[in-house]
């Protein structure tokens, strides 16, 4: 049994009150526009963002699709960073459905900068794809939870507008950013002409994810959302756990940063692993050195009760959630330990 899913954010489960929130959500038909509930998150999700308009989606990876399929034409061209999730973990969806290509950039822990952006403008010719859109993911997922600074967010946007391309943020971990850096949200995405923010993982939902940006392009979401099946009925109840969330469960990110930082410096004192720089919930770390293999390491910490994930043989990942309190932090770090020095 896994008493210390260090799997993944998204393993977080609805707290009680969260619970009591969804039994208790006044609802409607939401694929009508008629759910009293889905209709208060979604404004105050655009609210929030500083954005005209919100339509409240089952995934992140459905709102990164429709961000592609209604600003994206089939052989036009994405600028994102090569470790972008929009890239790597949504089976080819771009491609597949919006016909979309990529320009994917290597840039510092998952972030780019103005001047790589500008480096990968092609020329304005027949030969070329029409470049139309340049994505950022905050915060950087393989970039080890990398916060992309305010700064440098509006420096690669305005390279893109430069160039007249529109700009989308991939928000999986968004408000984990605002919490680590102690920037306004707007801040963050003011530059952004489309955002989506996630309710599932740091947020502890136990599905959903709101897209917001200007009023003509939500309402082409909304088609979208109706084609892909994403239109729902009385989702009043689960639209319920992210108003809940967005009351109660923002600030408390900080413990969730807070034991990322305390499971990454034991880590680091465990002999044959190496610790990459943590900033807000994610820990990434090589064990190459302690001889063992990325999956049977994770199969041998499974038997003693702790589940992290894999990226390849040598570099592991973990994550720290709603569901990880302080005290389960010392238990991790003692099997991962036994483990790696493979102790009885």
């Amino acid at each position: 049994m896994i008493e210390i899913d260090l799997y993944s954010d998204t393993q977080t489960r609805p707290t009680k009150a969260m619970r009591k929130a969804m039994a208790d959500a006044e609802v409607g038909d939401e694929q009508q526009g008629g759910d009293p509930s889905v209709n208060k998150l979604r404004e105050r999700v655009a609210d929030l963002l500083g954005k005209e308009d919100a339509v409240f989606l089952p995934s992140g990876t459905m709102c990164n699709q429709i961000a592609l399929l209604v600003q994206v034409r089939p052989g036009e061209e994405v600028i994102c960073d090569q470790t972008a999730h929009i890239v790597t973990s949504e089976g080819g969806g771009g491609a597949a459905l919006a016909g979309a290509m990529f320009r994917p950039l290597q840039g510092p822990r998952g972030m780019y900068s103005a001047e790589q952006v500008e480096a990968a403008i092609r020329p304005d010719n027949r030969y070329c794809p029409k470049q139309v859109l340049l994505e950022v993911e905050q915060t950087s997922n393989q970039g080890g939870g990398a916060v992309w600074p305010t700064k440098r967010i509006a420096e690669v946007a305005a390279a893109a507008r430069k160039h007249g391309l529109k700009t989308h943020m991939d928000g999986a971990r968004l408000m984990n950013a605002v919490v680590a850096s102690g920037v306004p949200v707007k801040e963050h995405v003011r530059d952004m002409d489309t955002v989506w923010l996630d309710l599932t993982k740091g947020l502890g939902c136990p599905v959903g994810a709101v897209l917001a940006g200007p009023k003509d392009v939500i309402k082409e979401a909304w088609r979208w959302k109706q084609r892909l099946g994403g239109s729902m009925r009385q989702a009043g109840i689960i639209a319920a756990a992210g108003i809940h969330a967005l009351d109660h469960h923002i600030d408390r990110l900080a413990e969730d940063h807070a034991n990322a930082k305390t499971l990454a410096k034991g880590l680091a004192e465990i002999p044959g692993i190496a610790v990459e720089p943590v900033e807000t919930n994610i820990v990434f770390f090589d064990i190459g050195a302690t001889g063992w293999k990325g999956h049977d390491f994770n199969a041998a910490l499974q038997k003693q009760g702790v589940r992290v994930s894999v990226g390849n043989e040598r570099r592991i990942r973990a994550l720290t959630h709603l569901d990880i309190p302080a005290a389960a932090i010392p238990k991790a770090l003692d099997v991962i330990r036994r483990v790696a020095i493979r102790a009885n």
